[in-house]
């Protein structure tokens, strides 16, 4: 691995993710420079230089890149509702876009996050991030495509209910599903390792953080460690998602709300029936599910029953 430093321009560095990924690039060296909205209030990381633009413009994207000079994009931009109309403008077109005004600028290296979950793609974002993921490997451009598990921040949303007495809700018997979660410090560091070592250079790079795999029992089990009493469990049949789905795809077919709040019904029950972990084609296997960092859920937890940290899931809040 070398050590080099880079001028490396981040998108969607406004996100949590993407502010941790550029604190991590910073303390590793490099010079980071972010495409934020034009009048946008968010603090980026200190250290960060900062050019207003749309991340969707091609006009700005070349702008960015002309002043940036950067010798690679490091991109966390994702769609935050993952319908489809979001998902095909943010997850594939903007992507597109910035890949063709790194092209044109002669940008030598393209770090993409991704998601695990492409690898068995049920949902429109999920086929627009393959569609980008395919045309950056096609790319003339050194690239590293990181499909992330789960993240702490996705798993933390019962964690009021919970502190308000309120059941945990789970789907099935709880042990449908199970995940590595990466906390978004640790993969900002992984991202930026993509940057300087050859082995993560032309590759796509299923990752986890640090094991073993957790199922919706296991955070359960976590809460009561954590709160010092038992948790009321609530078992939510699938088939009650199931018929929630059909209703809402029934109304869709007159309506464009109604459309969309169906794929954000298909978007959660995936989550309720599919693990983040490494798909070998006929089961999740969670030893061939890549490990890295330090930082541990149950930690996270901790933090969030002591009011250290915030639910910031925004547009991706299903509880």
């Amino acid at each position: 691995m070398t050590n080099e430093a880079r001028d490396v321009l981040i998108l969607g560095a406004t996100g949590t993710i993407g502010r941790a990924t550029a604190l991590a690039l910073l303390a590793a060296g490099h010079r980071v420079t972010a495409l934020v909205r034009p009048g946008s209030a968010t603090d980026l990381a200190p250290g960060c230089r900062r050019i207003e633009g749309q991340a969707t413009l091609a006009a700005d994207l070349t702008r960015c890149m002309a002043e940036a000079r950067p010798d690679a994009v490091v991109s966390c931009l994702a769609s935050r509702s993952g319908t489809p109309t979001d998902a095909w403008a943010v997850d594939h077109a903007a992507q597109s876009v910035a890949l063709a005004a790194a092209l044109a600028a002669g940008v030598g290296q393209f770090v993409l996050l991704s998601a695990i979950c492409v690898q068995k793609p049920k949902l429109e974002f999920q086929r627009a991030k393959l569609v980008f993921e395919a045309e950056l490997m096609a790319a003339p451009i050194a690239w590293s495509i990181v499909r992330a598990t789960a993240y702490f921040k996705s798993l933390s949303g019962q964690v009021a209910r919970v502190q308000a007495g309120k059941p945990f809700l789970v789907f099935g018997d709880g042990q449908l599903t199970a995940c590595k979660p990466i906390s978004d410090r640790d993969l900002g560091r992984y991202l930026g390792s993509c940057l300087t070592d050859p082995e993560k250079r032309n590759r796509v790079l299923p990752i986890g953080g640090p094991g073993p795999a957790i199922t919706p029992l296991d955070q359960v089990a976590m809460l009561e460690r954590l709160t010092g009493r038992p948790v009321m469990i609530k078992h939510v049949p699938l088939v009650l998602m199931d018929g929630i789905i059909a209703g809402l795809s029934f109304g869709g077919l007159a309506s464009r709300k109604l459309r969309a709040k169906a794929e954000l019904a298909r978007i959660g029950r995936y989550y309720a029936t599919e693990s983040m972990l490494v798909w070998d084609g006929a089961r999740y296997d969670a030893d061939a599910t890549p490990e890295f960092g330090e930082d541990r859920l149950e930690d996270h937890y901790a933090a969030v029953l002591r009011g250290e940290v915030a639910d910031d899931r925004g547009a991706h809040s299903v509880f």
